[in-house]
């Protein structure tokens, strides 16, 4: 969009019909104790093109990211390889403007990437039905809560502790006006306590929900609980590259899948935007939010795609709606289509396989470390793990930062003793050496 400035005789023209003097008047409204002297900025000559990108250049080079640091931070977003071709198509114009595919004989190619990104969410997952995305993998956590709590009937909402707080947060936050019981189940050393879970599961239980990978990374297992869940349901959380060597929620006894599509495809951006992805069983399709999209046949018998089972609030179901996802996050969804199609069944597992040796050879040398150990090492893990330590984790983090290293802390610990890496496919043996050499400092 171009910028087109006022001319003197467009302001003239403007204050004459507002019968106004000067531009000062438009603003006389607004006390002069909230107004700026624009003289007071400081903003210097003007600059060109050339000289401003060259300034904003060398102020954002003083910040520490992903791309110019030793990066071991994760927590829920990760620093996956992007292919550039998962760049090159979703930047395509008849993409990146697309909007929701209101009239499915204008919107085929939207339809069918949707469609196919359903596909392999489901095949992913072990599920029947998904959906075409929801706007990150906290909101569709909440979103499966409500499904559950519809479809039951139920007002008791069961949550694992070692889910990512956040999601946790967001939980309660969709869940309160309708005044739901949230009981934060225990955990036994970083896993689901499934004693806490025997006592609290009852009758009046809606669904229970268990991520795994956990937060701290640690492979949970969601068969107990779903051997005696009832007739509430069971909703499994996971990333979506671990489930490549992962048994799939759906064979594991979950009714509901969601996940955070971040590292399919998609960069870490500040934290957003992303994308969340959620998938059910067959019984359940009609309580899922968003977008639906199904294959059908035309009156030439050509293949064709459609919206299906549409119940948003602007629809004919109104109040009664499931839904009010819209545009949402289509591009992000195409990118992951885009990203799973590249690598298909056989190169997301191999992805999968070099985030765990990675991981699996930092946590070998670390527990040689003498005031360093794994949290539970008795887990498995897939791409990140807990460190504890008796040194203060928060100055092991800034004088990592002073070393142009990043890793993270958990969120939920209270105790200034943990550690939190994460390790991808990008990080070669090289740089996970130049952490182990960080970290022996303290030893």
């Amino acid at each position: 969009m171009s910028n087109i400035p006022l001319t003197q005789s467009d302001i003239s023209s403007i204050l004459s019909s507002l019968s106004l003097k000067n531009i000062d008047d438009l603003f006389k409204i607004i006390p002069n104790k909230f107004k700026f002297d624009i003289n007071k900025l400081s903003l210097g000559d003007g600059l060109s093109e050339q000289e401003l990108n060259s300034l904003f250049l060398s102020i954002s080079s003083k910040n520490i990211n992903a791309s110019n640091s030793l990066f071991f931070m994760g927590g829920g977003s990760y620093d996956h390889y992007i292919p550039k071709v998962v760049d090159t198509l979703s930047s395509r114009s008849e993409f990146y403007t697309a909007y929701t595919p209101y009239q499915p004989e204008v919107s085929q190619g939207t339809l069918q990437y949707l469609y196919e990104f359903q596909s392999m969410l489901c095949e992913l997952s072990g599920m029947d039905v998904s959906n075409a995305s929801l706007y990150d993998g906290a909101s569709a956590a909440a979103e499966a809560c409500l499904m559950s709590i519809n479809y039951t009937r139920k007002n008791k909402v069961l949550l694992s502790s070692m889910l990512h707080p956040e999601y946790i947060k967001v939980i309660k936050t969709y869940l309160k006006p309708k005044n739901i019981d949230i009981v934060l189940l225990k955990n036994d050393n970083g896993i689901t306590s499934f004693k806490d879970y025997e006592q609290y599961i009852d009758k009046e239980t809606a669904c229970v929900v268990i991520q795994s990978p956990n937060y701290f990374g640690l492979v949970e297992d969601w068969l107990p609980f779903s051997k005696m869940k009832d007739k509430s349901i069971l909703i499994g959380i996971a990333d979506p590259i671990s489930l490549s060597l992962l048994k799939s929620p759906g064979d594991s006894g979950c009714d509901i899948y969601v996940g955070e599509g971040q590292p399919l495809g998609n960069y870490m951006e500040y934290g957003g935007p992303n994308i969340g992805l959620l998938t059910c069983k067959k019984y359940l399709m009609r309580k899922l939010p968003g977008r639906i999209i199904g294959k059908t046949n035309d009156i030439n018998n050509s293949e064709g795609y459609v919206m299906v089972l549409q119940t948003r609030e602007q629809h004919i179901r109104r109040d009664k709606a499931t839904s009010n996802i819209c545009t949402n996050q289509g591009l992000l969804a195409l990118r992951c289509t885009i990203y799973l199609a590249l690598l298909g069944k056989e190169g997301l597992p191999k992805i999968a396989k070099i985030c765990y040796n990675n991981a699996q050879y930092a946590a070998e040398m670390i527990n040689k470390f003498n005031k360093f150990k794994i949290f539970n090492n008795n887990r498995g893990f897939i791409k990140e793990f807990v460190v504890e330590t008796t040194i203060s984790s928060q100055k092991i983090q800034e004088d990592a930062i002073k070393n142009n290293i990043l890793i993270d802390r958990p969120k939920n610990n209270k105790n200034d003793n943990l550690i939190l890496l994460a390790f991808t496919e990008k990080r070669t043996k090289s740089e996970i050496d130049a952490l182990l050499k960080f970290l022996i400092k303290y030893d």
